[in-house]
């Protein structure tokens, strides 16, 4: 008995309910957006059309440039703890030294299947100025000189805030590359070893080329997921002291939700979404300018 191919219409039935439902998700709420940040809104039915004045005052808003160049400095952080960091403990996971792999591979993923909320309160915990760990291990080690009140320290608050987001997400980009890795052919690391090839040349010129399109994943994951970082943010120090720790996503909802200014708050989720999308492409054509050097 021949089996039929399905029909294209079988396809589309199948495909009309996702689609629909990413539509509503990622697409109504962007252009619900792109309109209401075309009015002064104070919330409520009363809206008094602007046109693009909330643009204009966001382009001349030293405050959310100072939070994009905060989400910058946050990504650049992450992409070499998250990402970089990750990739070394996939290369200690996979050589023939380490037992119990998949016990590593679980406890490695777990910090990223908590809250982030928790995670800020974790760390806000260890940061603090009298009761935390930080304190505590310098003045066990005799260095009591260099405690301090840790998240008002403005020049290492961005820094200090960015440790529990690339503590939380190493065990999310190792399991990612792990699978990368698990599709190279034992024979070409064998092939490697036996050229004399040591771990680092073995990671550098022969894993990172062959799980490279895996790694552009996770630098886009990386990217994306920490322009838009607000949770553990928040928590540890809502934006303080003053603006040094305010990122894109929290001054978005301190204009919406604490001043009350729902109109420039969405003008400031748009300017939010063509920012990322620009620094993801920006990522992307350097990948490309490399890939083409490499081949020429």
């Amino acid at each position: 008995m021949l089996s039929r191919k399905p029909k294209a219409i079988t396809f589309l039935v199948y495909l009309v309910i996702p689609i629909l439902l990413y539509v509503f998700v990622v697409f109504f709420p962007l252009l619900t957006s792109l309109f209401y940040s075309l009015f002064e809104w104070k919330g409520g039915p009363n809206k008094t059309f602007i046109g693009s004045a909330n643009y204009t005052q966001l382009i001349h808003d030293s405050v959310f440039w100072s939070a994009f160049r905060n989400n910058l400095y946050l990504v650049f952080l992450c992409l070499i703890g998250q990402v970089g960091i990750a990739f070394i403990f996939v290369m200690i996971i996979n050589t023939r030294y380490i037992k119990l792999k998949g016990m590593h591979r679980t406890f490695g993923f777990f910090p990223s299947t908590i809250a982030a909320v928790s995670i800020g309160f974790i760390w806000t915990m260890i940061y603090d100025s009298r009761r935390g760990l930080l304190n505590w291990f310098l003045e066990k080690i005799g260095r009591a000189d260099l405690q301090q009140v840790w998240l008002n320290n403005s020049k290492l608050v961005m820094t200090l805030v960015s440790i529990p987001l690339i503590w939380q997400y190493i065990g999310y980009y190792m399991i990612i590359m792990l699978s990368a890795t698990a599709a190279i052919d034992t024979e070409i690391l064998e092939s490697a070893d036996l050229d004399g090839a040591n771990a680092f040349q073995t990671a550098v010129h022969v894993v990172l080329p062959m799980i490279k399109s895996t790694i552009m994943v996770c630098i886009v994951l990386c990217v994306s997921g920490n322009m838009k970082a607000f949770d553990n943010i928040y928590v540890m120090t809502k934006g303080g002291p003053g603006n040094a720790s305010m990122v894109m996503a929290m001054y978005g909802y301190k204009i919406s939700f604490e001043q009350q200014n729902m109109g420039y708050g969405s003008a400031i989720s748009v300017g939010i979404f063509v920012l990322g999308i620009a620094v993801i492409g920006a990522m992307q054509l350097l990948q490309r300018a490399v890939s083409k050097e490499e081949v020429i």
